[in-house]
This record gives structure tokens, sequence and C-alpha cells, in this order.
């Protein structure tokens, strides 16, 4: 169905939308053709999820032209949106924990038998699709919350092709997959583009957007500053569209001036996960820690944060023997951890800003147990000012913040703490570009006064372009020390997956 690719089949023209004095959207436009996979990228605040919340008829925009299929519509509702085929599949996945995979997918549109709903058909319509998309045999009795995060994106997927879906709206669909569930999200994506469907992809892993995307819409301040494909224009190009500035100030330098050890481990193990793993991090240093699905480098920073417990080893912070055996104890000997999910254990959402940035260190606050509010606000607000959160006061509620801002929050909790190791896991992941800068900013300057940082990450260009070293975890052991000229993507890449054989160690270097 190549010949559809003429055909637009979402176009949005001159919309503008204004939030009491924030003018969210701009006279901007978004155009997709049938047949291709669209990306659309821009920093948070650059009007991306206001003008697809437009698109889906949650927000009514105060001006513009809206077109689906060659059809202008003038009232959008979410209800209506849905009947002319367009379905999104969001970050968060918005499914029914109790309810089956064949409820799932054809919630609300359930097969009857006259006035009574058909299990069997639902159940057997649903196998069926998931075998001819997916090429997946997943039981349609199962409950949704015994699946993997991977499988609850294919049966939300699954839903909409089940309605003949002419539009899929992808919302950060790869944050919580491994490369392996990845690839097999974009053979997919790419098996329904050549069907004839178009697709809108959202992300801020520029990786995938240049992969998978045949045309991508740049967004800055409100509208859209560009059209380009991904395969003629260099990432690089895209990104400075993005930021409005070089893409060379995305990983900030500094002087390297390293102290005394501050955090040593000496052959730590938890059976099942990890096995006889020793690092040292010296005060002044960000090492980078990565390593495949299920190589032990999760659990490895947990261990460090006590939320999980090793068999056997040694934990060493300013050269004192520490003992881990809960995230007080952590807390209590100056480790703060940054989790991957912070929406779930970073930060409190329906707490404010002032409130959690306050949460860990509620006794420099406090007198014979009554808070200071006057002491709490003025180092709240300082915070705030440092770290360039993007807030209306103390007191907004967390949950009103992007990703990025909910990110700093978080980061702010600790630096409140005044710790002196940083455990990160994936600290950057879901954030768009200039919010990473201001982590990558911060980071450095935690470095700089003499924190000690160890860093979690599946994003390879940003472990060896940003950290001073990069250890490799391979099945639970650690194979390889990276840094100077041999540290590199490709040689990262090469380690976690095993293709090296033996022991990288670096020579010489303690780790």
């Amino acid at each position: 169905m190549r010949n559809d690719e003429r055909r637009i089949a979402i176009s949005m023209k001159g919309i503008s939308k204004r939030f009491g004095a924030v003018q969210a959207l701009a006279d901007a436009d978004l155009e997709v053709a049938c047949g291709t996979i669209h990306g659309l990228v821009g920093q948070n605040g650059a009007g991306k999820s206001t003008i697809i919340k437009v698109l889906a008829g949650i927000n009514v925009p105060d001006a513009g032209e809206i077109d689906i299929m060659g059809e202008r519509v003038e009232r959008l509702t979410p209800a209506r949106v849905e009947a002319l085929g367009v379905h999104f599949i969001h970050q968060d996945r918005l499914l029914v924990p109790t309810a089956t995979v064949g409820e799932a997918v054809f919630l609300r549109h359930e097969p009857r038998i006259g006035p009574f709903v058909s299990k069997r058909r639902m159940e057997r319509g649903a196998a069926e699709l998931l075998k001819k998309y997916f090429d997946l045999e997943l039981p349609p009795n199962l409950l949704i919350q015994d699946l993997t995060t991977a499988q609850q994106k294919i049966v939300q997927i699954t839903r909409a092709l089940a309605q003949q879906a002419k539009v899929l709206v992808l919302d950060e669909p790869t944050a919580a997959l491994v490369k392996r569930e990845v690839d097999n999200l974009f053979t997919v994506l790419r098996r329904l583009r050549d069907d004839g469907i178009a697709v809108i992809f959202i992300s801020h892993y520029m990786q995938e957007i240049e992969s998978l995307c045949d045309t991508v819409t740049v967004m800055r301040n409100g509208t859209d500053v560009g059209v380009v494909s991904p395969r003629t224009t260099p990432m690089d190009d895209i990104i400075s569209m993005m930021i409005a500035r070089d893409v060379g100030e995305m990983f900030p330098s500094r002087d390297l001036k390293l102290g005394p050890p501050m955090l040593e481990v000496s052959n730590l193990s938890r059976a099942g996960s990890f096995s006889d793993v020793s690092l040292c991090v010296r005060r002044g240093e960000i090492v980078g820690l990565t390593g495949l699905l299920g190589s032990g480098a999760k659990e490895l920073v947990q261990c460090l944060f006590g939320l999980r417990q090793a068999d056997r080893g040694t934990v060493s912070v300013d050269g004192k023997r520490v003992s881990l055996s809960s995230p007080m104890d952590a807390v209590k000997n100056g480790i703060a951890m940054l989790p991957e999910d912070r929406r779930a254990h970073g930060v409190a959402l329906g707490l404010s800003v002032r409130e959690n940035v306050s949460l860990a260190s509620l006794t420099r606050y406090s007198r014979i147990g009554f808070m200071r509010g006057g002491d709490e606000r003025s180092a709240v607000g300082d915070f705030i000012r440092e770290l360039s959160i993007k807030t209306p006061g103390g007191d907004a509620l967390v949950r009103n913040l992007s990703g990025g801002n909910q990110q700093k929050v978080a980061i702010a909790k600790w630096l409140s703490c005044q710790s002196k190791v940083y455990v990160l896991d994936e600290p950057t992941v879901a954030v768009d570009v200039a919010a990473k800068v201001e982590i990558y900013t911060l980071l450095n300057r935690l470095a700089s006064e003499g924190a000690a940082i160890l860093m979690l990450s599946s994003d390879l260009l940003e472990l060896s372009d940003f950290c001073d070293r990069v250890l490799v975890i391979y099945r639970g052991a650690l194979v390889g020390e990276f840094s100077g000229e041999r540290l590199n993507s490709d040689q990262l890449l090469a380690a976690s997956s095993g293709s090296q054989p033996g022991s990288h160690l670096a020579e010489g270097v303690s780790v």
C-alpha cells in the first residue's frame, strides 16, 4: 500500500493554545502522511504534548484547522477521534490490571451473540490478532497484571488494530523496554507502515528517531521549526534545532581532579545476580556502569542503596566500612540514590516541590520536633534557582512538572542531604535533550565539589562521552573497564554483549 503515502492522514495547521499566561502552542503545524512513520521531537515544554492532546480531543485549540483522513473536524472529542481511526499508545500503559488480554483488546467493543458478550469470540479474536501482527502466542485469558511491560504495550497496540486503526500515536513507547523488545516493536511498526497506517512516534531517544522515522517534525517554544528527513539530515543538526544551540555543548566538560577513594566495593556478591564485584569511585569522579538486562548491574546498584542485600563482600564509604541493610542505612552513611522510575520511587507526586526536596533531610529543617518553615522555604528556593527547576513555586505539586524537572527535584532532595556518594539509575531516561544538558552540568558540579558518582545507564553514547571511566558487567561479572581512547560506544557494546572474549579490565587500574 505504498501508494497511500501521498494521502495525508493528519493535517493540523495554525494550531494555537494558551493556558493562562503561558502560550503553549503558537501557530503550530503538523502534517503526517499515510504509510509513514513520522517522528515528533522537541525538549520538554516545546509543545509536543499539547499538540497531541489537541489531536486527541483533550485540549480545545484557540485557533487552527484539523483534518483527519481528509475530513475537516470542527469539534474533536476523544470518542470522535477514535471513531475516525486515530488511536493513542500512551507512555503510561492505561490498562485494567485485573482484565484479561482478550478483555483489554476488545474493551468497549466486545463481540456479542445477541445481547450477550461472547467470551470465546473475544479470546479467539485477540489470539488471532496477536499472532497476525506480532507473531505472538499470548494466552488471551492471562491477566494484564501478569504481563511484562513489553507485552502490555503490545496489547495496547492490538486493541487499536482491532478497531481498524488508521493512525497510531505512540508517546515514548520504548522507555521501559529492553533492546530486544524495542527491535521487535520497530519491526511491527514498519510492517504497519507498509500496510498504509500512519504512525506518529514521540521519543527522546534520538537513535530511535534516526533508525525508525521517515520524516521528523521538530518543535521548539510552542511551534514547529522544521520538517526534515533523518535519512538526509544529521542527528546533530536536528538536536541543534531542538535546543537552539550547538550539539557539541550537550556533554559539558570539567577539570578532572580526583581525590581519595570515596566508595569502595570489595568482592560483593548476590546469588543469582552478580558475583565478586570490586570497584572504587574516587572523590570528584563520575564512573559509568552498564550491562544488558539480567547482567546484574541493576541489582548491584540496588544493593549499594540497601534495596537488596548482598550475600557477601564489603562496602566502604569515605574509608569506613558500612552495613547497608536498608535505604535508611545508606542515607545515614552518605549514599543517595536516584531511581530509574522517578514517578514511582524518586518523587512523591502528590506532594509539593518543597515537601519533596526536604523529605530526606527533615532533621535539617526542624528543631525539637517542629519544622522551621522559613529555613525550609529559603533552602528549597535556593535549590529551585540553582537547578533551574521550572515550577510556579515551591508549593506547586510535583505531578504537574515535566519529567526533566521531576528528575531535578529528585536530585535536589539528595543535595539537601549533602550526600557523599550518588548512585544514579538511568538518570536521563525519558528526559529531553535540554534537560539532559542541565542534569549533566549539575553532576559535573557535584563531582567538582568532591562527590563520588556511580551512574548506571543503557545509553552508551552518554556513558562514553560524559563519564570519566565506564565499568561493564556481563552475566554477573565485572568484565571490563574503559577510559581514555578505549572508551567508546562500540567497545562498551561489545563488552556488555559478551562478543569480546576474555577479561577486559584495564591494566594497572584498580576497580
